[in-house]
């Protein structure tokens, strides 16, 4: 700055003329110079840089001097050129007036660093539309990161603006906010821990824009949508939103279901209750039927007599096998749980090939509507609670 001052003084004062001669014409000569210089400047910039910058931009394949060199960011520097050439240039034209000058440029710095912040925060939020894009970053929350840049720009921006509205030194102004930091603590408690919660997230690779997260502390239960300094934003099933604080998430527990996403297939786990008084060894002639089926293939008998449940555990197991929507390379079984009041409860454990909900719901309703329907051929009932018209179809015997 003080080269391009030298400079332009010499230039000045070969053009004749200096700063302890001027008068009143002179002055309001030279504050058009200046104001034109500025606006030909500015015009130069607007008409001629901007637009070689984009066409040189639109040549290349790489899209992230596109985000880069966007409109925000040019037009934040188009912004500065007027005000440095008139914080350079106005001490020719108020040589004898220093409180006049001095408030001039005063007001020259402030707009100066004003544009500057802006300036600054629309180049992090074009690095953020490029690491919201790579491949690598993508997947990690950045954005409250970026937002607390942002914040201490802005801090630092206005220590500037006041230190220089009030004459003091930015030091200074930063020593005596050092003695007001508890409440400044208090004040950003909440940003603070963001930040330090967002860290451990990103660090941790815990949690992604698009996880499917469960909380029911705070009723959440959808998508991760957007990740912020201050707010989680989960998208439930229902379409609702729920906000979370980053730090909840580290300091509670959350289930997070991209594991599952990323497997193979997903979970089926669920059983019914058979009539335990149902349950009886075959007769030969249910056998003789049973053994002219496919599905008795790989059968292996207990003895001279099969029990019906039995037989109907290996049907079922053969079933969900030669189901092309279910996993077979996963855990796959048909297995007994312990007896109970309500019956003797069959479950069913496999994974659903497709992850997606209606297909996973779709394939599990028609695993049991078969289940319950075939349950019959094996001379199995399942158990019910009796309801008011089993009571009535009895009163009526």
């Amino acid at each position: 700055m003080d080269t391009i001052n030298n400079d332009l003084t010499n230039l000045l004062q070969q053009m004749g003329v200096h700063k302890e001669s001027l008068g009143i014409t002179q002055r309001i000569v030279i504050i058009a110079g200046i104001l034109i210089i500025a606006f030909v400047a500015d015009y130069f910039c607007r008409k001629i840089v901007v637009p070689t910058i984009k066409k040189l931009t639109a040549r290349t394949q790489a899209t992230w001097d596109d985000y880069l060199f966007n409109d925000a960011v040019l037009d934040n520097m188009c912004h500065l050129i007027p005000p440095i050439i008139l914080y350079v240039l106005l001490p020719f034209a108020f040589p004898h007036e220093p409180v006049t000058l001095t408030f001039i440029l005063k007001l020259c710095w402030v707009y100066i660093t004003a544009v500057a912040m802006k300036l600054i925060c629309s180049f992090l939020t074009s690095l953020y539309t490029i690491s919201s894009e790579h491949e690598k970053l993508k997947n990690h929350p950045l954005k409250g990161v970026y937002q607390m840049i942002k914040l201490i720009v802005i801090c630092v921006g206005v220590i500037i603006i006041v230190s220089t509205l009030i004459d003091k030194d930015p030091v200074n102004i930063l020593t005596g906010l050092g003695a007001s930091a508890a409440i400044l603590m208090l004040v950003f408690k909440d940003t603070i821990m963001g930040l330090v919660a967002g860290v451990q997230l990103s660090a941790n690779d815990m949690l992604r824009p698009g996880d499917w997260i469960t909380m029911p502390k705070y009723g959440a239960d959808g998508t991760v949508i957007e990740v912020t300094l201050t707010t989680v934003k989960v998208r439930n099933w229902d379409n609702t939103i729920t906000t979370v604080p980053p730090y909840a998430l580290v300091s509670d527990s959350f289930q997070n279901w991209r594991g599952m996403r990323e497997s193979g297939g997903r979970r089926v786990k669920r059983s019914i209750n058979i009539d335990m008084n149902t349950v009886r060894f075959c007769t030969p002639e249910q056998m003789k039927k049973f053994e002219k089926q496919v599905w008795m293939s790989g059968f292996e008998k207990t003895g001279k007599e099969e029990v019906n449940l039995y037989v109907f555990r290996h049907y079922m197991e053969y079933y969900l096998r030669h189901n092309p929507r279910v996993n077979t390379e996963l855990i796959l079984m048909v297995r007994q749980l312990q007896p109970t009041p309500q019956g003797l409860p069959i479950e069913l454990y496999f994974f659903s090939a497709n992850k997606d909900w209606i297909p996973y719901e779709r394939l599990q309703a028609e695993v049991f509507d078969h289940l319950l329907a075939v349950l019959p051929e094996f001379g199995l009932r399942v158990f019910q609670i009796p309801s008011g018209l089993d009571v009535l179809s009895l009163s009526s015997h």
